[in-house]
C-alpha cells in the first residue's frame, strides 16, 4: 500500500525560521562566545535536547539544566502567535488519494499545536503522527520513520517522504524509504537542494504545487511495465 510521509516543521508549517530566531535569542545569553547561526545551519532538523547538546560542546560557557524545556517552551509561545502553513499544502493534500502520516523531531505537543493553529489538523484526519518522543533514537536515526511505516501497515519501501533537512532526509533514506527534499520554506539556506541529494533526496520540490506530479511519478516507476 503506497503511503505518503510528511514531516512537521519546515514541510507543512513555515516553522524553522521562528525557531531559529528564538533559539539564537537565547543562545546570546546563555553562550556568548558562540557564532551560533553558523553552527545551527549543521543542526537543522535535529531535536532541541541534540542541538543544544552541540553547540554546548562548541562553547566555553554551560547551559542551564532546563534549557531544552525553555527553548521549546518559547518557541511555541511564538509559534502560537505567528505560524502560518507552508504555501500550498493544504491544496497539495487536498489533492493526494493515499495514506498519510506526519513524522516530526519536535516533541508532540508542539506537533499538535502547529497542526491546529494552521488549520492543517483537520486536513490530516486521523492520520498517524510520530514524534521524537515515541523512540529511543530521533532522527538522523531511522526508527521514527520505521514506527510510522509499522503505524501506516505498510512496508518501508511503499512509503514516500517528505522532508527539509539533512537529518530528516538521513532518516527516512536509512528507513528504506524514497525520499523528496522540500526546499520552498522561508528558512532553505542556498545550497540545500545539493545538501538534501546529496543525503540521499529523490528529487527535489521548491513549492508544494508540484508534489502530486512527483506523487504520481514514484507510483508509475513502482508499476510493473507490461509483460514483465
Amino acid at each position: 500500500m503506497d503511503s505518503l510521509i510528511f514531516d512537521c516543521d519546515g514541510v507543512l508549517v513555515d516553522s524553522e525560521a521562528i525557531a531559529e530566531t528564538t533559539l539564537l535569542e537565547l543562545l546570546g545569553e546563555w553562550l556568548p562566545d558562540l557564532a551560533a547561526r553558523a553552527e545551527l545551519k549543521a543542526a537543522l532538523g535535529m531535536t532541541t535536547a541534540n542541538i543544544l547538546d552541540h553547540l554546548e560542546a562548541c562553547s566555553a560557557y554551560r547551559l542551564p539544566t532546563d534549557a531544552a524545556a525553555r527553548v521549546d517552551d518559547a518557541i511555541e509561545a511564538r509559534l502560537a502567535d505567528e505560524l502560518r502553513a507552508i504555501d500550498g499544502v493544504a491544496a497539495a493534500i487536498a489533492a493526494l488519494e493515499l495514506p498519510l502520516a506526519v513524522v516530526s523531531n519536535s516533541r508532540r505537543r508542539r506537533v499538535l499545536a502547529s497542526l491546529a493553529t494552521t488549520g492543517l489538523d483537520a486536513r490530516l484526519g486521523n492520520s498517524p503522527i510520530i514524534t521524537a518522543d515515541q523512540v529511543a533514537h530521533p532522527k538522523p536515526d531511522p526508527a521514527v520513520y520505521r514506527l510510522a511505516a509499522e503505524r501506516l501497515g505498510c512496508a518501508p519501501g511503499d512509503c514516500l517522504v517528505v522532508e527539509d533537512s539533512v537529518s530528516g532526509v538521513t532518516a527516512a533514506h536509512g528507513a528504506g524509504m524514497a525520499v523528496i527534499g522540500f526546499t520552498g520554506a522561508s528558512h532553505v539556506p542556498p545550497g540545500q537542494d545539493e545538501r538534501l541529494r546529496e543525503a540521499g533526496a529523490w528529487r527535489i520540490l521548491p513549492h508544494m504545487q508540484g508534489l502530486e506530479a512527483l506523487v504520481r511519478q514514484w507510483r508509475d516507476t513502482r508499476r510493473p511495465t507490461v509483460g514483465s
